[in-house]
């Protein structure tokens, strides 16, 4: 391992219990949005979310972004996949001109985190909301942040947005979001980032074990919740769709392939081809991430920098045919319907 690795593998060594197994570190900027003195102010042009493509959770945050209409209201600024060469694990805005976020002024996410609190010590994650008059990160919840644009952003919303977080069900998709959360979203980094081979095959079976039981449930039904998308399917997808291009070989979780599970990858290429989820999802990024540039690979780990051609991802546009279990060609429950 080489010496700039070894720094940053002890800048995570906090986030990994004494059992070897992956505990990943609690968000430090939580303030809800809502309309309460103690909430952060819903306003048009006031924040911008900061993400890369590469990441899951802040992957989810874009697709909410884009099928609620917010794109004119939170702009977007876009870090690179590749992590910098610094001793400490960062995210930087390479892809923009001169290598500085155009609205921000930064060029490394951990200056804006830092700016907000000088005594800031962990990771600088991503999705993260920065209030661009204060120039000053808010919000890096990112288990609440989907559910915060569905709910307190609803006034900003396009004509006739669709119900991501239907009132009725929300119990029941909080519910479901900490079991695919634990499970799976995180399940795969359990896998990854384990530190002993108990951790690791305690993380394995768990995953899968959900997996199998999701393909169960998606025989019966189209999305998690029926007929329509819901909050719970975004938060799937932005994991599944990594799963064959990355997860499988980079995290070890390489009992199957989605492509294996008949259910989850028809509803997968079923959402897939719903627009805000497919073009919003970039493989090319992924996969340099993942196998070029995760932060606690080894040097060996990486194959010497080779970026694996596969795997064939065209399916992801076949026919799927999940529309005959909901008998709808509508994917979405309308707010206002």
């Amino acid at each position: 391992m080489s010496d700039l690795n070894k720094e940053k593998s002890l800048a995570l060594a906090n986030e990994i219990k004494a059992d070897g197994s992956f505990n990943r570190q609690v968000n430090r900027f939580t303030t809800a949005f809502g309309e309460g003195s103690d909430e952060l102010p819903v306003e048009a042009g006031r924040y911008r979310l900061l993400w890369s493509a590469v990441c899951p959770w802040a992957h989810r945050s874009v697709i909410v972004r884009r099928i609620l209409g917010l794109e004119d209201v939170i702009s977007l600024g876009t870090a690179s996949p590749m992590r910098p060469n610094l001793p400490h694990v960062d995210w930087e805005f390479s892809l923009d001109e001169n290598g500085v976020d155009p609205v921000l002024g930064i060029r490394y996410m951990s200056e804006i985190y830092k700016n907000t609190d000088p005594a800031y010590s962990g990771r600088p994650t991503v999705p993260v909301m920065v209030d661009v008059k204060e120039q000053k990160v808010v919000n890096n919840d990112y288990f609440k942040l989907t559910n915060y644009f569905e709910t307190a952003w609803a006034p900003l919303h396009k004509d006739i947005a669709p119900d991501l977080y239907p009132e009725k069900l929300r119990h029941d998709i909080d519910a479901l979001n900490d079991v695919i959360f634990n499970d799976v979203n995180n399940g795969v980094y359990k896998c990854g980032f384990a530190r002993s081979q108990e951790a690791y095959e305690e993380a394995y079976d768990t995953l899968f074990a959900r997996l199998d039981e999701l393909e169960g449930r998606l025989s019966q039904q189209r999305f998690l919740f029926g007929d329509y998308i819901t909050d719970s399917d975004v938060r799937l997808y932005a994991t599944l769709v990594r799963f064959d291009a990355a997860y499988y070989s980079a995290f070890k979780a390489n009992r199957n392939r989605i492509i294996d599970f008949p259910n989850l990858w028809g509803y997968l290429r079923d959402l897939y081809q719903t627009p805000g989820f497919g073009d919003t999802t970039d493989f090319h990024a992924i996969k340099v991430h993942y196998h070029l540039s995760n932060h606690i690979a080894t040097d060996d780990q990486k194959s010497k920098n080779i970026l694996p051609k596969g795997p064939d991802l065209s399916g992801l546009h076949s026919k799927h045919n999940r529309e005959v279990l909901s008998n709808k060609e509508e994917k979405f429950l309308n707010r206002k319907g």
